[in-house]
């Protein structure tokens, strides 16, 4: 169902059960995957693909080029998963050369009003964008975190699975897997336990987490240090060796750290 008003141009792939409302725009290149809906007034541009069922409302900027002043017009892709909800004024971006050419989303996500993806960043499954969140290029989201109302995340920093960011945090390092962070600049200020517990994680698997965290971000020796130790405490729990990877791993920031130590945090 397409609205007279609305815009197609060929070349645009369009799945079965697809609805465009008034005033919208598909570019030649755009694959909408059945059953998505555009709402109206909304623009799909450039090499965009969007899974099945996903939702987008008035005022959306869809795959328009990347916000950075290095980009040259080479081809580059923004891939959106199934079942997102993507609110008024979302604008999500492609690639670049200098991040793999490829901005991707995952499934099941929610874009509220006014929300950034920036160019070359990777967002996981399920993952909640309160309104006028900004996400800086090259970032990484992991599944199921949720980043409150007007969040700023640096451009390079990563957010691990299941983490909260507070409204209005300005976030400039990585935060781990589990975690919450507050304040600008934000620190750590301890786990999403409340994101856990409506995940249905485990009671014990909260309490060996809540260990974890003290061991890891206690005062004494170096983070590096008390990653090996949590390690070995902890060898068999897969929610606490995440976060052991996660920090591991490594990237261009560092890792969030609490203002106090753990033993003294409420």
């Amino acid at each position: 169902m397409i609205h007279p008003s609305a815009i197609v141009e060929d070349g645009a792939r369009i799945g079965d059960g697809v609805r465009i409302g008034p005033f919208c725009h598909v570019g030649p290149q755009a694959v909408l995957g059945e059953g998505c809906e555009l709402v109206s007034h909304v623009v799909v541009a450039g090499d965009t693909a969007i899974g099945p069922r996903t939702r987008i409302y008035p005022f959306a900027s869809i795959g328009h080029p990347p916000q950075d002043l290095k980009y040259r017009g080479e081809a580059s892709t923004l891939r959106i998963g199934a079942e997102c909800l993507i609110r008024e004024g979302v604008t999500m971006n492609p690639g670049t050369a200098g991040g793999g050419l490829e901005t991707v989303v995952g499934d099941r996500c929610t874009f509220l009003a006014h929300a950034h993806v920036g160019h070359d960043c990777r967002v996981g499954d399920g993952v909640v964008f309160s309104n006028n969140v900004m996400l800086a290029g090259h970032c990484t989201v992991g599944d199921y975190a949720i980043l409150g109302g007007g969040a700023a995340v640096i451009q390079f920093a990563r957010v691990g699975a299941h983490a909260f960011v507070g409204g209005l945090s300005g976030l400039e390092n990585d935060c781990i897997p589990y975690g919450m962070v507050l304040g600008n600049r934000a620190y750590l200020s301890g786990l999403n336990i409340i994101g856990l517990q409506r995940r249905g994680f485990a009671r014990e698997d909260i309490h060996a987490l809540r260990r974890a965290y003290r061991a890891l971000f206690a005062p004494e020796g170096t983070l590096m240090e008390r990653v090996e130790d949590v390690a070995t405490e902890f060898e068999k729990h897969a929610a606490v060796n995440e976060i052991l990877a996660f920090i591991r791993a490594g990237g261009r920031r560092s890792i969030c750290t609490p203002r106090e130590t753990p033993a003294s945090v409420a």
